[in-house]
This record gives structure tokens, C-alpha cells and sequence, in this order.
């Protein structure tokens, strides 16, 4: 069969991982054997007598172990749907059915209501069920199934359709939940892919091009292929995209585009397919800047960059956080100042003595005027300052009163080119002048950003100056309710990246439980969150696809009692052999941290320290990590201890609270923030812990 094509769905997959780890050897040597000659002998390659499809086929992988396998009738398609101990896999196959839909052309696995003795009972309705309105033919192009859309005009709860999501395709219980969480039959079906002629629900290859097929079925090309689909089943993302990801990633945009998503949603996997698809479409010698806003994002990305990516392509994507790009640039042209990411106190203490007795503002009036404004907006003279917009700073200024503050700051970048120090955002300034003054600018054909949230200004016009505007050469992903590095809201509009009529948002949480995506939501629940380019964001929209327990909050009398629950409740998941690898326990400060770290280690429990610069490992033991340091990470199960009315919000970080300036978000919006950011790297399970008086977030 080496014209045939062997496809792998995710249902096959899903059974793969759960077989004993000795079987799984003998599955691969089956599949190999199978791709070779489907009737080989020792494979008992035969038809299911009794399944409602009459195209399913059983495999033999042992004597106990069958494979289940779906050869349509005509052409060379051989689909893996299934594998388990014989009879559940014969029971598998007889409830089972796989076609294509008439109506959107994509390849179905799903499971009818089974029929008792030949004859289905007639339901009893009381009432109009909850997709009473849409007929047959619309539920079809929905994704339902033409055999369970009198299933679904029967369903008359939101119960009732969870119920039935095991059975139903994946497209057909996403647009059933969106059309009852609001949203109409066309728009719906004007997100979704259209089949471009009629559908020939006979050619499996062609359903196989379908972007709802390709997010759960892979065509396997060769035994690399293949046993690097096989080595890591669980790890979805590097072989399959929902197609609203596919649509993202896959397309020559005519420009920047910003991708918006909650946490969960798929965002930085998107950006990572997108670079592999860029360097597959850029023309020879075309470079891929992908660049986040941390050095462990960067590393992290540009591991998971290795496993779906070629040596070529790798070759072509450079991973790296801004700033150490930044530095290496400056330095190959001869400039190596001391980067500086903080303000230099002693040289602002110095400059303040600059400042004018015959004005009344306060030093963090200053200082955010400096932030705001002259770091912001790239003024380099007083000129300059004299003529720039302010808008949105809350505090007017006449000519006079700016030429009184411009000496405190001229004054400031004085004496750190004195030390040889310059600030970050001078650093992206000069930068960008750099690239402006070379011919061939920096080399890159495009560039992806993660995290935008986390950037400011003077970050975005160096982005702007890296690659020449055009076809394919921003590509950013970001979500304002995670800004946890920087308050400030940045248009990007203003900073020359013009993303009209190519803004979009990822609205399916894959990582996150409804639960605890409810939960978390919760916490910002008021907070006023931007969209990157100055509109208001709308996270409360986006929907899980998961449920799991709902989180707990524990409440202890001291910080002792907690440590005590804390110790026994690890000791008891390493006890049970269920390990501590994928636990984490999260704490705001470094000192809080620390101080959990000593108890768990007297109490002889593993512990793994995340530190800021230094990626995760494989080692055994609970995580420990800061609310900073666990963006970016996900857990089968977070603790979030120490959630106590002096310590979230910190207090420390109440105390700054700044102007009323409308770019710069609140304290305790950006504390909700990183509460927010550490409950929803949780896959499954949610503790929060408190002890004395607990956080006000909490209530």
C-alpha cells in the first residue's frame, strides 16, 4: 500500500497513550507493518461484522490488542480511529460511524444514540427544545452530524448538551455552545471555512484538506512522521490546530496583525506555527525575528520551536527576547553602555536638583512625565517636549511650565552617559536610528511578537523599524489581562503598526476549565482592560472546552497551619504515586517563596525552585515559583498560598499608585493581574490558600 494514505486521528492517539507503555512498542511495529501491506499476514486485517459503518476494519497488535481501522470504499485512505483490549475496541467500532459531512466537507468521527432492539423511542417533548429554530440543514453546516440532528433539536438544557459532547464532533458542540452562549447561525457560519464546490461526501482525501479535519486527523508522509507523531501523542499542539488557528497561521496578511486570546486560548502556538509557516513562504534567505518579552518565554519557545520545525527551518527563525537583541545589535556597531531597566536613582537624585522652584509637582509627577512622555514618545530634545502631544496625562502644561521640567530630565540622561548607563527605552531609540541609517535594515523578512502586552513604546517602534511594512511582517499575540511586567497601555497605532481589518481573538480556552476560567475571570471582574490599540477588551468571552472541580479556597488561622496542610497534601499526591512533577505551588513575593521552600524541605518534600532566569527541567519535585515567574508554565495542579490582605494586593505596590494618567492602569488592576495570570496555569485542579485575613480579591 505505498500509494495508500495512513491517517491518525486524535481518537487513536487518545488510545495509544492510555495503552500499557510494552504495547505501545508492538502498536508501532503493527503500524509500520500495516503501512507496508495492509494484508500482511499476522495482522488479521478483517471486517467488523456488526457495526453499523460498514467500512470499519479490525487490525490484530497482539493477541489481546486490536486496532480499529476505517477503509471507505473508494480510494486509498486508511484511517487509525481506535486501539484497546479486543472487545471494547469490537464495542468501539460498532457504536462508531465516520463520513463526511454534506454540508462543510470535513471528516467526522462521532458516536449516534444507540438504538434499543431496532426501534428508537419516540421522546417525549414538553417543550420547544434549544435549537428548536434551526432546521436540519443548518445544524448540519453547523458541524452536526445528518444522523444526530434529531438528537439535537431534542436537547433542552445546557446539561443536556455537555452530556452529548463525547458524541458529538468537536466543530458541532462549539458552534452548539456558541449559538447558546449568543451568538447567531450566521455568525457562526461566517467564522467557519466554506466549502468551495459542492461536497463529495465519497472522497476522504479531499475531507482530509478540510481545516476542521486537519485539527483531528494527521496524514502520516513517512516513518520520521510517524514516529514522531506516535513519540508525543499528548502533546496536540504540534501536530493540530483548530482551524480558527489554522486561518491565522496559514494566510498572507496584507500587514501587521494582532491576535488577542484569554489565557489558554493558543496564542503562543499560533505565533509558533506561524514561524514555521513563514519560513516555509519567505523567498531565500528570508529571516524570522520571533521575539517575548522574558528570557525563559524565549527559551521555552524556542524548545517547542525545535520539535515541530527542520533544521532549515530553524535555521531561518532566530528566538530571542527584545532586550538581548537589543544589546547584541548595539554592541556589533560599537555601543556598549550599561542597559539599564530600572531608573538610576543616584543620577535622578542628582538631575532632581535641576528642577525649577517656581514649579509645584511632586518628583512622581516627574518621574512619570519621564516615563510617559519623553521615554514614550522618543523626545530627545527640548524642542521637542515643547511641541509633543500629552494627551491622556490628566495634568495640563503650558510652554513655560515644560521648559521648567525639560532640564531635570536633560539633566538625568547628562549624567548617565557620564556613567556610560543608558535606559532601556534610549537603548531601543538608538536602536532603531541604527536600522533607519542601514541600507539593508535588519535582515528580517518578518517578525513575531508574544506577550505584547508586556511592551511599551519605545519597544514597539523599534518592532516597527525591524522589518519593512507589507505583506506578512508583523504577526503579534497578546492579552491585556495578563500585563504583569509593565501598567502601561500602549496603542499600537500610535507607534506606527497599523492592524486595521486584521485584529482578531482566539475565543476557545483549551488550557483552563470553564471552573476555573470562571473564577479567575472573576478577579478582574470591573478592571477596564485595552485591546493593544486603544479600545476596551472583552475576556469574559471566551469559552473553555474543558470542566473540571471547582476551586477551593482554604482558610487557615496562621501561616503555620497552612504549611501543615500544605505539607500533607503533597506528601499524600507523592504517597499515591501520583508524583509532584506537575504541581505548583505560587506565592507573590520571593520572600514568601522561600520561606515555603524550607518548610517543604524539613517536611522531606521535593522541591524544584523556578527561578526568574532559568528555565523548567525535568527534575522530579513540586514547583515553587513566584506569581511573575509561572507566566507562561501551565500545571495539572496550582496552589496559590499566601492569598492574604497584606500580600495580594502587596502593599508595597499599593504605595505607588502614580497619577491619574489614563496610560498607565491602576496597582490594583495590575495586582488582580498577576492573580489572574497564576490561577490560569491550571489544567485541572485550583487551591487557593490564605491564612489571617484573606485578600479582598477573594470576596
Amino acid at each position: 500500500m505505498s500509494s495508500s494514505q495512513l491517517v491518525l486521528s486524535t481518537d487513536f492517539l487518545d488510545a495509544f497513550e492510555r495503552l500499557p507503555h510494552g504495547l505501545k512498542r508492538k502498536v508501532k511495529t503493527m503500524v509500520r507493518r500495516f503501512e507496508s501491506d495492509s494484508r500482511s499476514k499476522g495482522l488479521n486485517y478483517e471486517k467488523i461484522q456488526n457495526a453499523d459503518d460498514p467500512n470499519m476494519r479490525s487490525i490484530r497488535i497482539d493477541d489481546d490488542y486490536r486496532a480499529i481501522v476505517l477503509k471507505p470504499d473508494t480510494g486509498q485512505v486508511h484511517l487509525l480511529l481506535w486501539a484497546d483490549k479486543h472487545d471494547p475496541a469490537y464495542r468501539w467500532a460498532t457504536r462508531h460511524r465516520c463520513s463526511v459531512n454534506v454540508e462543510t466537507g470535513a471528516l467526522q468521527v462521532y458516536q449516534p444514540r444507540e438504538v434499543q432492539s431496532g426501534v428508537l423511542a419516540e421522546p417525549e417533548m414538553v417543550q420547544p427544545g434549544m435549537f428548536a429554530e434551526l432546521r436540519s440543514r443548518q445544524l448540519v453546516r453547523l458541524g452536526v452530524p445528518e444522523d444526530m440532528t434529531g438528537e439535537v433539536h431534542e436537547i433542552q438544557s445546557e446539561a443536556e448538551l455537555e452530556s452529548m459532547r463525547p458524541r458529538l464532533p468537536p466543530e458541532a458542540y462549539e458552534a452548539l455552545f456558541y449559538f447558546m452562549a449568543g451568538d447567531s447561525y450566521e455568525q457562526i457560519v461566517a467564522s467557519r471555512e466554506t466549502p468551495a464546490e459542492n461536497v463529495d461526501a465519497t472522497d476522504f482525501s479531499r475531507a482530509l484538506e478540510q481545516s476542521d479535519s486537519r485539527s483531528r486527523f494527521v496524514v502520516i508522509e513517512n516513518d520520521l512522521e510517524l514516529e514522531e507523531v506516535l513519540n508525543a501523542p499528548l502533546e496536540r499542539w504540534r501536530v493540530f490546530l483548530h482551524p480558527s488557528q489554522r486561518r491565522l497561521v496559514e494566510r498572507h496578511w496584507n500587514g501587521p496583525v494582532r491576535v488577542l486570546g484569554g489565557a489558554g486560548t493558543g496564542k503562543t502556538v499560533v505565533a509558533m506555527h506561524r514561524a514555521r509557516w513563514l519560513a516555509e513562504q519567505l523567498s531565500a534567505g528570508g529571516r524570522i525575528l520571533f521575539t517575548t518579552f522574558t528570557t525563559n518565554l524565549a527559551s521555552d519557545i524556542k524548545n517547542n520551536l525545535r520539535s515541530i520545525c527542520s533544521l532549515e527551518q530553524m535555521k531561518r527563525i532566530e528566538v530571542t527576547h527584545l532586550d538581548r537583541w537589543v544589546s547584541r545589535f548595539l554592541s556589533s556597531h560599537g555601543l556598549r553602555s550599561e542597559i539599564l531597566f530600572e531608573r538610576d536613582s543616584s543620577a535622578w537624585n542628582r538631575a532632581w536638583q535641576k528642577r525649577s522652584t517656581e514649579l509645584n509637582f511632586p518628583e512622581s509627577f516627574y518621574e512619570e512625565e519621564w516615563e510617559l512622555v519623553v521615554q514614550a514618545r522618543g523626545l530627545t530634545s527640548r524642542d521637542e517636549y515643547l511641541r509633543v502631544s500629552r494627551a491622556g496625562r490628566g495634568v495640563r502644561l503650558n510652554r513655560s511650565q515644560r521648559a521648567g521640567i525639560w532640564p531635570v530630565f536633560a539633566e538625568y540622561r547628562a549624567q548617565l552617559a557620564e556613567a556610560g548607563k543608558m535606559e532601556i527605552a534610549d537603548c531601543y531609540r538608538a536602536a532603531q536610528v541604527l536600522l533607519e541609517q542601514q541600507e539593508a535594515g535588519s535582515g528580517f523578512g518578518a517578525v513575531i511578537v508574544d506577550e505584547a502586552q508586556d511592551f511599551k513604546a519605545p519597544a514597539w517602534r523599534l518592532i516597527r523599524s525591524l522589518v519593512a511594512a507589507g505583506q506578512n511582517d508583523l504577526f503579534i499575540t497578546g492579552d491585556a489581562h495578563q500585563r504583569i511586567f509593565s501598567p502601561y497601555r500602549v496603542v499600537l497605532g500610535q507607534c506606527g503598526i497599523d492592524i486595521r481589518g486584521r485584529g482578531r481573538k482566539l475565543r476557545l480556552n483549551y488550557r483552563t476549565t470553564e471552573q476555573t476560567h470562571g473564577w479567575a475571570s472573576r478577579i478582574l471582574a470591573g478592571c477596564s482592560v485595552d485591546n493593544l490599540d486603544g479600545s476596551k477588551d472583552d475576556e469574559f468571552k471566551t469559552y473553555s472546552i474543558t470542566r473540571g472541580p471547582e476551586p477551593r479556597h482554604m482558610h487557615f488561622a496562621n501561616s503555620s497551619d497552612q504549611d501543615d496542610w500544605l505539607v500533607s497534601y503533597l506528601s499524600g499526591l507523592r504517597d499515591s504515586k501520583q508524583g509532584l512533577r506537575d504541581v505548583c505551588v505560587v506565592a507573590r513575593t520571593r520572600n514568601e517563596r522561600d520561606r515555603i521552600k524550607q518548610q517543604l524541605e524539613e517536611a522531606d518534600v521535593e522541591v524544584v525552585v523556578l527561578e526568574r532566569d532559568s528555565p523548567d527541567n525535568s527534575a522530579q519535585g513540586v514547583r515553587l515559583a513566584t506569581m511573575h515567574r509561572v507566566k507562561g508554565l501551565e500545571f495539572n495542579c496550582m496552589l496559590i498560598a499566601g492569598v492574604n490582605s497584606d500580600t495580594v494586593p502587596l502593599k508595597f505596590a499599593l504605595q505607588n499608585k502614580g497619577s491619574d494618567s489614563t496610560e498607565k492602569i491602576s496597582a490594583e488592576t495590575a495586582e488582580r493581574c498577576l492573580l489572574y495570570v497564576a490561577a490560569t496555569r491550571a489544567r485541572k485542579e485550583l487551591i487557593v490558600l490564605s491564612f489571617g485575613q484573606a485578600s479582598p480579591f477573594l470576596d
